[in-house]
């Protein structure tokens, strides 16, 4: 389905523009501590939209199930898992750390999916 692989690249350039932005914006406004969370932020975004295209490429490819259901886990991962790192490291709301493992659940699960549909082929 070409539309993880659009989604895939959004992601990365969303993650990208948001590395830069934490780079050169954040740097002076932001003890190093949410710095190191803006990071780890963008660093998940970009490793699973590159997972988000692979998993395009390999629905295109080989027509595997389970392969749709991984790339909306995926996507919800990083909507959770990255959105709610980045909303911490700009608030300093330590709540919100609390949604952050619903998304590692999802990416887990995605990459599960993955699994599962190619070794069923």
């Amino acid at each position: 389905m070409k539309l993880f692989v659009i989604l895939g690249a959004i992601n990365a350039l969303i993650a990208v523009a948001c590395g830069a932005f934490g780079a050169h914006a954040l740097e002076a406004k932001l003890d190093q501590h949410y710095l190191d969370i803006w990071e780890t932020a963008v660093k998940y975004q970009f490793y699973h939209a590159l997972g988000l295209i692979a998993i395009g490429i390999l629905i295109q490819v080989t027509g595997a199930q389970f392969l749709t259901a991984a790339g909306w886990f995926m996507l919800a991962g990083i909507i959770f898992f990255t959105g709610s790192l980045m909303v911490l490291a700009l608030s300093g709301v330590s709540i919100l750390g609390a949604v952050t493992p619903i998304g590692g659940v999802m990416f887990l699960i995605s990459w599960i999916l993955v699994i599962i549909g190619i070794a069923k082929l």
